[in-house]
């Protein structure tokens, strides 16, 4: 059931590390009528209601004397309630939608094999998710699953196609010459090899963060030698015969990184989610789950056989709530108390743009004696002023996280994912972990692009380039956060994120806005229902440290014609009318 978009307010929360006293104002902040007044970084002044008496504790010094340590900056986090008549329109816009759908599969016969001979069975597939597969989503299928040619940088390359009926099939254009070699040329149908026309369009859709998917420098040499030393695969499983040198050097090297005892490392991050939890929690133990955390983990959960409740999105009262309750009263009918109470978060939530509270969180687990699993998939590289995640942002101790997971895609421009923590957690996952028992072992190209862009982070090759990449993403997450709100539109999530979702609601609107980008030459993802609930369909822009400033100045600039074309000005907070810097109030420098 879709939730009543009148319940979402529109809030700012800050995401600090004073877990435990809540929010406070830091002390770059002035109190004002009992109110702490916050000022912003390009002279946009807001003001929140906060408690006095802490605001006062951060401008006055100790019993001993002594000023107060200087806290981090906290940045924002911005939910902007959607105005009712947009709300109205995209409920009108996707019953019109489920109208006409019912009404071409009445009248219609669908381009796809249907099920024969089957009479006295149940249908083998949910008849509303193949009727909207069929009816709804393919009106727009031309905007997902785009066939690209080429390292998703920068810049991206796509294979041109074409649909003549309405998303059914699609078309690649005339055949082509292909050269076998230097004697033989020969023309192929390009729905078999190439299409002949291709797209470079700005990639604004790749979770790149550090700009380490490349075609050519150190990771790319590095990875060809790997595969000239060890070859492509292993072929067997880590228990049997695919342990090799570069996996046990990645592992080491992940341990050093984030600063704990062991890691393990495997070939899939979806995988060290979904197989690693069921060796972790099993039925007698409570999960409790943010309700945006990602499909990878949910279905981790379901497999373990655990009890599974869901807090809130970033909402320590609503945690605290199910953790209270569980220390009190066990177990249903029972009443025994649970085995084992794990409580499951992001770093960055990837559809959300928001970064996880974890100061609070942490506060939580030490109160109620609950173990914590932080997935650190889109936030390690990305956040913290050495690229070690969330941990990093918030100058959090690594030991207070029970058990640390994240992946080699975003930031490593590699594939994978690891669980690293304290040494006895980790022998106990390569006995008991289904992908350790069952998957193939890692790549030996794929280990060696993740230790040779790891070490750049670390700063081992001798450069201060894993430190430059770092800033430069932080920098162009914010100007282009800032410069967004400047124009007028919604926007979810942490000022700091480099995962920005843009709100568009209008399920109509997602196609439009992707395929007018893709006029432009700007490749960007479109998500709506039900990967999102229906009223919060987006643009979600994911930002790298390989974006220029005149790259993201010219993606602002579409942006910011086709809000008045299509009509994505939904914002209705105060704007900035001055010049948004590049690189102002950078944390980093």
């Amino acid at each position: 059931m879709t939730p009543n978009p009148r319940l979402r307010r529109s809030r700012y929360i800050f995401a600090s590390n004073m877990a435990a006293n809540g929010a406070v104002c830091s002390s770059k902040t002035k109190l004002q009528d009992g109110r702490c007044v916050v000022k912003e970084v390009n002279g946009v002044r807001n003001i929140f209601s906060e408690q006095v008496e802490y605001s006062k504790l951060l401008e006055t010094k100790d019993s001993n004397g002594v000023p107060p340590k200087k806290k981090p900056v906290r940045s924002k986090e911005s939910f902007e309630e959607v105005p009712l008549y947009t709300a109205v329109m995209t409920y009108l816009g996707f019953y019109l939608l489920m109208f006409l759908g019912y009404f071409n599969q009445l009248f219609f016969t669908p381009k796809v094999a249907m099920e024969k001979n089957r009479e006295g069975y149940v249908p083998l597939f949910d008849r509303f998710e193949s009727f909207y597969l069929r009816y709804v989503y393919r009106r727009v299928r031309d905007c997902w699953n785009q066939p690209i040619c080429s390292v998703p940088g920068a810049e991206i390359v796509l294979k041109d196609r074409i649909t003549k009926d309405y998303g059914w099939t699609f078309e690649h254009g005339s055949p082509v010459e292909f050269s076998i070699s230097t004697a033989v040329t020969r023309k192929v149908e390009p729905t078999l090899w190439y299409t002949g026309t291709f797209t470079k369009c700005l990639n604004l859709g790749s979770y790149n963060y550090l700009g380490f998917a490349e075609a050519d420098g150190p990771c790319a040499d590095a990875a060809a030698e790997a595969i000239e030393m060890y070859g492509c695969a292993m072929c067997s499983t880590v228990q049997e015969l695919g342990t090799h040198p570069l996996v046990v050097e990645l592992e080491r090297t992940t341990a050093k990184f984030l600063g704990t005892e062991d890691a393990i490392v495997f070939g899939m991050g979806f995988a060290t989610n979904s197989l690693n939890l069921p060796s972790l929690v099993s039925p007698g133990c409570l999960v409790l789950s943010d309700e945006k955390n990602h499909a990878s983990l949910i279905l981790g959960l379901r497999l373990s056989g655990a009890t599974i409740k869901v807090f809130r999105h970033n909402n320590m009262l609503s945690l605290e709530k199910l953790l209270r309750d569980a220390v009190i009263y066990g177990q249903p009918r029972t009443r025994r108390p649970w085995k084992k109470i794990l409580i499951v978060v992001e770093g960055v939530f990837s559809m959300e743009g928001s970064i996880v509270h974890l100061p609070d969180i942490i506060r939580l687990k030490k109160k109620y004696k609950a173990y914590l699993y932080l997935d650190e998939a889109h936030s390690i590289g990305a956040l913290g002023e050495n690229g070690r995640g969330v941990l990093d942002y918030y100058g959090c101790d690594p030991n207070d996280v029970d058990i640390l997971m994240g992946t080699f895609t975003k930031s490593f421009g590699s594939a994978g994912g690891y669980i690293a923590g304290s040494k006895r957690l980790i022998d106990h996952l390569r006995v008991n972990s289904h992908a350790a028992c069952y998957a193939s072992a890692m790549s030996p190209p794929i280990a060696q692009q993740i230790i040779t862009s790891m070490k750049i982070i670390m700063g081992e090759d001798g450069t201060l380039e894993g430190k430059k990449r770092i800033i430069q993403l932080a920098r162009n997450a914010r100007y282009f956060r800032r410069r967004l709100k400047q124009i007028g539109v919604i926007i979810y999530g942490n000022d700091d994120s480099p995962v920005v979702p843009l709100l568009v609601y209008m399920f109509s609107k997602i196609g439009a806005v992707v395929r007018t980008l893709r006029t432009r030459n700007i490749a960007t993802v479109g998500v709506g229902f039900p990967a999102t609930p229906l009223m919060e369909g987006r643009i979600r822009f994911c930002i790298s440290a390989s974006h220029t400033k005149e790259q993201l100045d010219k993606a602002l600039e579409v942006i910011e014609e086709i809000s008045d074309t299509l009509g994505l000005r939904y914002s209705q907070l105060p704007r900035f009318k001055g010049e948004v810097v590049y690189g102002s109030d950078d944390e980093s420098q």
